[in-house]
């Protein structure tokens, strides 16, 4: 891989490599454009991934300081931890368990559809049909299975189950999943082979991630710079008002400035408003992108539960992928059930050592014990569903306590409304009644886990003063500045982002390199605390990375 100049101004700077950042940058780089990616985490291969669930999470996980308030289960049981993301080059692609179902045309649309629902709806203002042909290239993208004439999963016992509770209690679209995990051997990654490790990383590489796809296939091209270990703290704008690089934190503890032609921010719902806020300038004041005031707010999680059921015979739901099993019937929108919008169930297994902590945080005694003796004899279902946007859960500065780079971290505040806790009970009744109907002798209702569905902090928006982006991501106030993850969705809906993630960062990126040609994107005068920023870059770096030019 070239190292580009840190005073290059002819490449885009991504900040970070996940679903967003890491597609981003594979589809820049193909259509030519030189392309730094500034990845907070380390650089693990497959090798490298550990099969034991918490030598992986304290290996994959992001464990840096973050606070929380808010009346949300997650706030009392995990002050420090609302979310379960990753710090590692492929981000929570690395992590996730690769459900894909794509949004629906109401979700797009929540203000016209969900009307009169007391929240911060607002409609997208993209609709399906915008994305619906990048969904067609994120599926085959991604390999899902059944699409694109890519077979089903196997079925496991806890699917069987799930299956045969969904049928008896009257549901018809059921299936082992919309899954980007490989069946059979495809695009240079070999087929599953059903291990129940999908949340450690997948050492064999048959789960698509940024780590094993998207950024190998950038690096071939030449035109990618990825930089592991590089925390970035602030982006950096003229006095126009265009970005023109982001600082950042190396590996060595050094401050350095990657200057840059645009910035694409795609660290998740989380970190990228966190940042967003961060580089506050007396030209900007409350924040990068924030004349409306929405930056970090209209924060979601989804609605997230569990239900496991024990039964007199072993299911070993361990056995075989994670989360293949997916019913649909719940996800339309259906008001008479007493909320707006729907949620999916989902198939679920933890390991004994996860199961402790997430089946009931903190538990003991009788009731905990017996569960967890039950482990062998054990199904279970997570449901996940569209929780509405509220201006009041947000993301902000808390300036009380620093990181390690001497920054103040993230504080998560979320509430549930009224919509979120009917659709929960809603969706404990019918994952219940799914088990009881297959002969379950117990049923453990789960509280909500530390999210790993982050979205809305940086919202797409007609217009400028409603939201952070528009339709293509793109800042309202800074046209070289993009944000490129769920930050930008306007609404939750009750499908698993990613696959909405990757769409939009394909239709991102044409969209990019069609303003570069024509010249439509305006570019900063890089300034870095009122000096060249080319003075950081060292004489061998500079010896080493000529400048390369030939972006479109």
């Amino acid at each position: 891989m070239p190292r580009f100049r840190f005073d290059d101004d002819d490449v885009a700077v991504i900040v970070g490599s996940g679903a967003g950042g890491g597609t981003l940058a594979n589809e820049l780089c193909q259509r030519g454009v030189n392309v730094v990616v500034l990845e907070s985490g380390r650089h693990h291969a497959p090798d490298d991934f550990i099969n034991d669930e918490w030598r992986s999470f304290k290996q994959l996980a992001w464990l840096d300081q973050r606070t929380t308030s808010g009346s949300w289960r997650v706030a009392k049981d995990f002050p420090n931890l609302p979310a379960w993301t990753c710090k590692t080059v492929g981000g929570t692609t690395v992590h996730w368990a690769g459900c894909c179902p794509r949004f629906m045309e109401h979700e797009f649309k929540a203000s016209t559809y969900y009307d009169g629902i007391d929240a911060n709806t607002l409609d997208w203002p993209i609709s399906f049909a915008d994305v619906e042909p990048y969904y067609d290239r994120a599926e085959r993208k991604l390999g899902i299975t059944g699409t694109n004439g890519i077979p089903q999963l196997p079925a496991n016992n806890n699917y069987k189950v799930f299956a045969n509770g969904a049928q008896r209690v009257g549901y018809k679209r059921f299936h082992t999943g919309r899954y980007a995990v490989n069946p059979e051997p495809r695009d240079g990654r070999p087929a599953s082979i059903q291990d129940g490790f999908t949340f450690q990383g997948d050492k064999v590489g048959a789960k698509w991630s940024t780590l094993v796809a998207e950024l190998p296939k950038a690096a071939a091209t030449g035109k990618l710079d990825l930089r592991p270990e590089a925390h970035a703290i602030r982006i950096e704008h003229d006095d126009k008002g265009l970005a023109t690089g982001v600082a950042y934190i190396d590996g060595d503890g050094l401050e350095q400035f990657q200057r840059g032609r645009l910035v694409a921010v795609a660290g998740n719902a989380i970190e990228t408003p966190r940042l967003l806020l961060n580089s506050a300038s007396s030209l900007f004041p409350d924040g990068l992108g924030n004349s409306s005031g929405q930056l970090g707010r209209n924060y979601m999680r989804h609605l997230t539960a569990s239900v496991y059921a024990i039964f007199e015979q072993p299911v070993r739901m361990y056995r075989g992928e994670t989360m293949a099993g997916h019913i649909e019937d719940e996800a339309p929108n259906r008001p008479d059930r007493g909320f707006v919008g729907g949620y999916y169930l989902q198939l679920l297994s933890l390991g004994v050592p996860f199961l402790a902590a997430f089946i009931d945080p903190g538990g003991w005694g009788p009731e905990f014990a017996s569960a967890m003796e039950s482990y062998e004899n054990m199904a279970a279902m997570w449901l996940v569903g569209e929780d509405m946007p509220q201006a009041d859960n947000r993301v902000t500065l808390n300036r009380d306590e620093l990181d390690e780079y001497g920054q103040p971290v993230p504080n998560v505040h979320y509430d549930d409304h009224a919509n979120d806790l009917a659709m929960r009970e809603h969706a404990w009744s019918a994952g219940e009644a799914l088990y009881q109907s297959v002969g379950a002798v117990r049923t453990v209702r789960t509280p909500p886990y530390p999210s790993t569905h982050n979205i809305g902090t940086a919202r797409q928006s007609a217009r400028a003063e409603d939201g952070v982006v528009n339709g293509f991501g793109q800042c309202h106030e800074i046209p070289n500045l993009f944000v490129s993850d769920a930050s930008q969705f306007t609404t939750g809906a009750a499908a698993n982002p990613t696959l909405t993630i990757v769409a939009l960062a394909i239709r991102q990126a044409e969209y990019i390199v069609e303003q570069l040609k024509q010249q439509a994107i305006p570019t900063g005068h890089a300034v870095w605390n009122g000096r060249d920023p080319g003075g950081s870059v060292s004489e061998e770096a500079s010896a080493a990375a000529p400048l390369v030019a030939g972006s479109p």
